[in-house]
């Protein structure tokens, strides 16, 4: 059966990622929160960097910061990087937005030695990463986070989600599956065993900073 697990934030669904063979193992039946009104007040950092004083949208509390950062990456271009963050619940979410529009993409990128771990990753709030050699995928919930990073970071995320459902599962076999798993992702990172890292993004606010990095068309599905 194919196994969910929530995102970093334990508790508010983020990338759901699926892994092989495993037990689904729901999180706490708590409410889809909608952000998009929050990030919508970024609009008001043209000529701020920060605002305080937000109603958190979990503990309700006036404790959440908005903040926005801009980022110049290279051969990807000027980026903005969105936050919220309560100092009340510790609720926090982030997202990224390229300054030029961008057109739904499908990236792919081979991952064939140690080198090619430190290539930088830009995963918007609204892609889906998978790694089809280990069977695994990650796909947008809810409370999605946007990030940049590297391959390596990409890896350590899986690694994560691996981790915590065999802490959390009471089954042999599932323990002895996310146990391969980890080793596969130690024996990549050795460089070891070759794999090859897709992001899917319809927003298009996704990359994989490389000249191997193979960019195509985002094909939509037909509703």
């Amino acid at each position: 059966m194919t196994s969910v697990f929530s995102g970093s934030d334990r508790r508010f669904p983020g990338e759901e990622a699926k892994i092989p063979k495993e037990t689904v193992h729901s999180s706490q039946d708590l409410r889809q929160k909608d952000y998009s009104k929050l990030f919508k007040i970024y609009s008001l950092l043209s000529s701020m960097e920060k605002i305080e004083g937000q109603q958190c949208p979990v503990c309700m509390e006036k404790k959440l910061t908005l903040s926005e950062e801009t980022k110049d990456i290279p051969y990807f271009g000027k980026t903005y990087l969105f936050s919220m963050v309560c100092s009340g619940c510790e609720f926090h979410k982030s997202d990224l937005e390229a300054a030029e529009r961008k057109e739904p993409c499908k990236i792919t990128f081979q991952v064939e030695g140690e080198k090619d771990l430190s290539v930088r990753v830009v995963k918007s709030s609204e892609a889906s990463v998978s790694i089809p050699q280990l069977k695994a995928s990650m796909t947008p919930g809810p409370a999605s986070e946007g990030f940049v990073s590297n391959v390596e970071g990409m890896l350590d995320k899986f690694k994560k989600i691996i981790e915590d459902q065999r802490d959390l599962s009471e089954d042999d076999g599932e323990k002895t599956t996310a146990k391969n798993l980890l080793k596969k992702i130690w024996k990549v990172k050795c460089g070891d065993i070759p794999i090859t890292l897709i992001i899917e993004d319809p927003s298009g606010n996704s990359a994989i900073i490389s000249e191997k990095t193979k960019i195509e068309k985002l094909k939509t599905k037909k509703a």
